[in-house]
């Protein structure tokens, strides 16, 4: 039975649902299965045609998809955070990127015969790697913070920067099409006054719209995504093809509007970025003819050389110039910097463009794109992990803890942990609890940990368990899921329920993944309470003079143990089953109740340590 329009439909959302499961399962980047998927519908068995499933409408949904994800993904790029981030992340997303488009290009020309303007468009549109594919990368590969930091952030600011590089050589190839050099200049010249000018423009309006509250707070999402498309669009009327630089500045300049409240727009973007972007690539992989990678001939594995063991060690010895980075640490980074969304989002958009432009070189640029991000996904996939222990480069087990909740009794644990020496960082959608935090000199993380944007930038580095310590009863179990799934299911730990009814629900929804309950029967109420009535986190120290049971003998009952410190370092939730192993040296990490309630109110945040 051949499938209609609204099965093929379906199915797309269905299959893009799986792919993105799939891919969170055997913890791979997501571009991976969904372009599997679709050339397996497409090419392979064709079951899928999205030429004649969508007829003249497919080039407009893939306009319309691809100026989405280049302003969501411009709503990232802080200015703040190149400047933030080292002379390393700086340099790779400057000089670098300008390395690698130059060598990418050179090579394109030599090697596959393509024209010089096709040849530079191709090294724009691979020259951005993105945190869709490095994030998992690095979870599986797990090199030192150090690595980790740079690989995230050049991945999370090298996007949009890209993007940008990639739709002005767009520009400019389109723009080459003009009888005269003089009037190539002068359509590139309008397109970049046009694009920046109505950037501008629309941001200013849609921050002066915001801070007004023009739109009711259930309609600024919606509002805001209507309003991007349409500036697309009238860009688009104004001068052809400028449309995508247009969005791609307006998401820069709200990016970069640090007075506008944007989180509920990157949540929003979260949703639509998933169904989105998934369906996309599976149509653009379904419209790829296997005839097309094969005629690419062997040429095309000297390119992926050139890609890989050129381009990039260039990139980044170039770039580490003037840093602190050894041998092994460039190798490593060297090795890489797998393609992501915006080179096979981009290029299925541009390909579509330049044919309807008369371009036939330009039919080369998705098989070639997609071939490059492919090959670096999987190989470099496969290998991160083994370069990464034989450089000896592989951060140490992760002693840390992630502490969700920035509350007092949080904030007093995490002062304990620090002060005995483990890495803490707290989150917390609760930015007054967060700003008492930063006071206390806790990192913090403003938001929801299990979000897509906390894992592009929540820092993660040193930690490897989570304490659920937060009132949030609806977002607990959620973290508690995303976080068992990340670290494991035994490194994730909350306190008691406060109410039998209310921990049998909070159980049933996190099922087999209910987290392990640390401090007894120690709720969030009774933890509140405690830290109210001048409670106090201690850590005290075991000795020969100083046994367990001198311990429990001086707090009759008032200590409450939460961790323990070995003499090694390493900190375990403690349970009864602990004490036959507490000697010499061991720690206790305890909440000791006050023994006068009336000294509550002046202690409210104290943390004490006791050698």
């Amino acid at each position: 039975m051949i499938p209609n329009a609204l099965s093929l439909l379906a199915m797309i959302g269905i299959l893009s649902l799986a792919c993105q499961w799939l891919a969170w399962r055997i913890r791979v980047p997501a571009i991976l299965p969904l372009l599997i998927c679709g050339l397996v519908l497409g090419p392979v068995f064709g079951v899928l045609d999205p030429d004649a499933l969508f007829g003249e409408l497919l080039f407009p949904i893939v306009s319309l998809a691809v100026a989405i994800i280049l302003f969501e993904g411009a709503l990232t790029l802080d200015l703040r955070e190149i400047r933030g981030h080292g002379a390393m992340v700086r340099n790779l997303v400057s000089v670098g990127m300008a390395v690698t488009w130059a060598i990418i290009a050179m090579a394109a020309n030599l090697t596959m015969g393509l024209s010089w303007p096709m040849a530079c468009l191709f090294g724009a549109l691979v020259v951005v790697t993105g945190p869709t594919v490095i994030v998992p990368l690095l979870r599986a590969a797990r090199p030192s913070a150090k690595l980790s930091n740079i690989l995230r952030w050049e991945g999370i600011l090298i996007d949009p920067v890209g993007a940008l590089l990639a739709v002005l050589v767009y520009e400019f190839v389109v723009s080459s099409q003009a009888a005269a050099i003089q009037h190539a200049a002068q359509a590139f010249v309008v397109t970049l006054v046009i694009g920046f000018a109505l950037g501008w423009a629309a941001a200013r309006l849609t921050e002066r719209a915001m801070l007004n509250h023009w739109m009711p707070h259930y309609l600024r999402n919606p509002a805001m995504l209507c309003f991007m498309l349409g500036v697309y669009a009238l860009s688009n009327q104004l001068q052809h093809e400028s449309g995508l630089l247009t969005v791609t500045v307006m998401g820069m300049i709200l990016a970069n509007r640090h007075h506008l409240d944007m989180e509920s727009i990157h949540e929003f973007k979260e949703t639509l970025s998933v169904l989105l972007i998934s369906a996309l690539f599976i149509l653009l992989a379904a419209r790829l003819d296997l005839t097309q990678i094969a005629d690419l001939g062997w040429s095309v594995v000297a390119l992926m050389l050139v890609i890989i063991l050129i381009a990039r060690p260039v990139c980044v010895w170039l770039s580490a110039l003037g840093t602190d980075l050894n041998w092994k640490e460039k190798a490593l980074l060297s090795w890489i910097s797998p393609r992501g969304i915006v080179a096979a989002a981009v290029s299925g958009l541009f390909a579509l463009k330049l044919e309807q432009h008369g371009w036939e070189e330009g039919k080369v640029l998705v098989p070639l794109v997609f071939l490059v991000i492919i090959t670096t996904v999987v190989l470099q996939s496969l290998t991160a992990g083994i370069l990464t222990r034989l450089l000896g480069l592989q951060e140490k087990k992760a002693e840390g803890f992630l502490i969700f909740g920035a509350n007092q009794g949080a904030r007093a644990i995490a002062k304990g942990l620090q002060k005995s020496g483990f890495t803490v960082r707290v989150a917390d959608t609760n930015w007054d609890n967060l700003r008492l935090a930063r006071m206390d000199n806790i990192p913090i993380y403003f938001g929801n940990p299990a979000s897509e944007h906390a894992g592009n930038h929540l820092n993660l580095e040193g930690i490897g368990r989570v304490l659920l310590l937060s009132p949030y009863r609806q977002l607990n179990p959620l973290v508690a899921l995303h976080f068992q799934d990340w670290f494991g299911i035994n490194k994730v730990f909350t306190l008691a329920a406060s109410e039998p009814d209310n921990g049998s629900q909070r159980h049933s929804q996190g099922g087999q993944y209910s987290p392990a309950v640390i401090g007894g029967d120690l709720s969030y109420s009774k933890l509140a309470s405690a830290i109210a009535k001048g409670a106090q986190v201690k850590v005290t120290t075991l000795s020969e003079s100083f046994t367990y049971k001198d311990y429990r003998q001086q707090y009759n009952g008032r200590a409450t143990p939460l961790f323990v410190i070995t003499k090694e370092g390493r900190c375990r939730v403690w349970s009864e089953s602990l004490i036959p192993e507490l000697g010499l040296e061991c720690k206790l990490l305890a909440l000791v109740q006050s023994s006068e309630s009336s000294k509550g109110v002046e202690k409210n945040l104290s943390v004490l340590a006791a050698g």
